[in-house]
C-alpha cells in the first residue's frame, strides 16, 4: 500500500453469546447503509483500541464488552483513503442490546440467520468470506 493512502483506523467486536449466535449491526450509515455487518468503528485521536471498543460497542448496540485478542485485521476502501480494521473477541459484562448510534438494529444471529443473511446479499462486502477464514462464523 502506497505510503500517501490515508488510513483510517477502526475497531470491531467479534461477540458470541452463550448459544454461540454472533452478534451483527445493520448499518444505519454509509458505507453499507441497510447490511449487516460486526459493530464497530473508527478510533478517535489518543484512544487505544480497546477503549474505542468499549466505547463503540457500547454506541451500538448498548452492550458493555471487555475486548480480547486481535481476531483479524482487514483493510476495506474509504472515501478518503483505506478503513484499516482491527476485528477483537469481545465478551459481553452487560448491558441490553439495543440499536443505536450508526446501527439500525442489532441483532444475534445463528448460524442459519447468517447464511440467510449471506444468501440474501445483505451482509457487508467480505464479511462472510472473512468470518469463515477466521473460524468464527456463528453456531
Amino acid at each position: 500500500m502506497a505510503a500517501s493512502v490515508r488510513r483510517i483506523r477502526c475497531v470491531g467486536g467479534v461477540t458470541r453469546d452463550s448459544a454461540g449466535r454472533l452478534l451483527l449491526v445493520q448499518r444505519a450509515n454509509e458505507p453499507g447503509q441497510g447490511l449487516w455487518s460486526l459493530p464497530g468503528g473508527r478510533v478517535e485521536s489518543g484512544e487505544s483500541d480497546n477503549a474505542a471498543l468499549v466505547r463503540e460497542m457500547r454506541e451500538e448496540t448498548g452492550l458493555e464488552v471487555r475486548p480480547g485478542e486481535l481476531v483479524g485485521t482487514v483493510r476495506r476502501a474509504a472515501p478518503a483513503g483505506v478503513f484499516e480494521i482491527h476485528d477483537y473477541a469481545c465478551v459481553v459484562l452487560g448491558g441490553e442490546l439495543t440499536a443505536g448510534d450508526d446501527a439500525a438494529a442489532a441483532v444475534w444471529v445463528d448460524a442459519a440467520g447468517f447464511a440467510a443473511l449471506e444468501r440474501d446479499g445483505l451482509l457487508v462486502a467480505e464479511l462472510a468470506e472473512t468470518l469463515r477464514r477466521w473460524g468464527v462464523l456463528p453456531v
